[in-house]
């Protein structure tokens, strides 16, 4: 071991002089280091047990679904029960389409009540809106298809995209809320100040400096949203309901007719008594579950863009 330094000609004593390094070496023999050793082990095999499920899932999905992946299952339509090939391309569209539609009606509403409540604070509307939007997100999902159902259902006569997409749009607002807030809030007071400084209104500041800083977490929480409307089926059944055919007819969109939809065929499929109907929920789920997965990691990448911007 070396010897403690000191330097005699400026009468300065080494402050570490008559320490014994020696207690400071890792060893296992320690208790303290032997414990810490057992927790990390524990931890690490904690989060390799967490992840056991996804991957199973995943590799199960691979396996199952992957073998039927083609450009077929993307252009073709659902087969008869007796038939043989097929896809479920109208699923596709029809999933893309009513995400989109409910991301249109969710994305505004969830926006500006966001802005209201990061400039509110601790108003006691501001309080009560807060709250509300915490308990949606414990909502029953099939509660929302109930409430569409009644809404639009009924009131049009029959089940199409846009009920499903109203739906959607109710399960996407509390976390497009809560997460835009959060988004507001960690923007620097020091900018909002500078910009009412330079005379800037209320207004301006919003529009012009809140939002462009916070827009990457702004995203985080559309992407997140999106992936879990995405999944979806209890809402759907009872809004959109199914169908066999493409959406447009004559060029057209039919967004008030029954549509297709992913997560609802492979809840049809998947028990039928036909190897190629099950097999088409595989590879449905192995796509859904891809569609989900891609959405998270850019939320993940959009939040971690905003971290570093930070």
């Amino acid at each position: 071991m070396a010897e403690p330094l000191s330097n005699p000609n400026l009468g300065i004593e080494d402050p570490f002089a008559g320490v014994d390094f020696s207690e400071l070496e890792h060893s296992l023999r320690r208790p303290r280091t032997f414990m810490d050793f057992v927790l990390n082990g524990l931890v690490t095999l904690m989060t390799l047990s967490a992840l056991v499920p996804l991957f199973s899932v995943v590799l199960m999905l691979l396996w199952r679904g992957g073998k039927r992946l083609g450009l077929a299952l993307f252009t073709q339509l659902p087969p008869a029960p007796l038939e043989t090939g097929g896809g479920f391309g109208n699923a596709i569209v029809g999933t893309v389409l009513m995400v989109l539609l409910a991301v249109l009606l969710s994305v505004p509403v969830g926006l500006m009540t966001a802005i209201y409540l990061a400039q509110a604070k601790q108003s006691k509307v501001a309080e009560v809106v807060r709250f509300a939007a915490k308990v949606l997100t414990g909502f029953p999902s099939i509660l929302a298809g109930v409430f569409a159902y009644g809404a639009i259902v009924l009131t049009t006569g029959g089940f199409s995209a846009l009920a499903g997409a109203v739906a959607l749009s109710v399960l996407m607002l509390p976390t497009i809320v809560l997460t835009s807030e959060d988004a507001l809030r960690m923007v620097p007071s020091r900018m909002k100040e500078a910009s009412v400084g330079m005379g800037a209104t209320s207004t301006q500041t919003v529009w012009m400096v809140l939002l462009p800083t916070a827009m990457p977490g702004i995203l985080t929480g559309v992407m997140l949203a999106v992936a879990r409307a995405a999944g979806e089926t209890a809402p759907l059944i009872f809004t959109a309901l199914f169908s066999n055919y493409w959406m447009w007819s004559h060029g057209e969109v039919q967004v008030l007719q029954p549509t297709a939809s992913l997560a609802v065929l492979i809840y049809n499929f998947a028990g039928m008594p036909f190897k190629n109907q099950v097999e088409l929920a595989w590879a449905a789920a192995l796509v859904l579950v891809l569609f989900v997965l891609i959405a998270n990691l850019i939320g993940q990448s959009l939040s971690n863009k905003q971290v570093q911007q930070g």
